[in-house]
């Protein structure tokens, strides 16, 4: 995300935190765009999820791909690329976090506007 966050398991839950706001806006926003074009809410949650787990978590699941996958052969290389990451011990656990976050976010919105929609419809039968 690149934001300056604490260290530790308190910045993990800040990330978590923040993924979990990105993931409802998202969802706000594709919920109203579905509705005026008359999609399904599966276009909103889909998308909602994808954009959200981007947003939020892209690069930082950028930075635990590329660790995982280039080989650090060089100390100097090693420690580089080591300063670039906010967090490095953390690094895992917030992209997890980050994720669940970003799709909670999407899910508790889906239950904030399905039970609005509920609501518009029972008061109109």
């Amino acid at each position: 995300m690149n934001l300056p966050l604490h260290f530790g398991l308190l910045g993990t839950l800040e990330a978590g935190l923040i993924a979990l706001l990105v993931g409802l806006l998202v969802y706000t926003l594709w919920h109203r765009l579905c509705r005026w074009a008359q999609w399904s809410m599966g276009h909103a949650i889909g998308w909602s999820c994808v954009i959200a787990v981007i947003v939020s978590a892209g690069i930082d699941a950028w930075k635990l791909f590329y660790m995982g996958m280039m080989r650090l052969e060089s100390p100097l290389y090693a420690r580089l690329f080591l300063a670039s990451i906010h967090d490095p011990n953390e690094l895992g656990s917030r992209v997890v976090l980050e994720v669940a976050g970003a799709l909670g976010g999407v899910a508790l919105g889906w239950m904030i506007f399905s039970s609005r929609s509920g609501e518009k419809n029972a008061t109109h039968d």
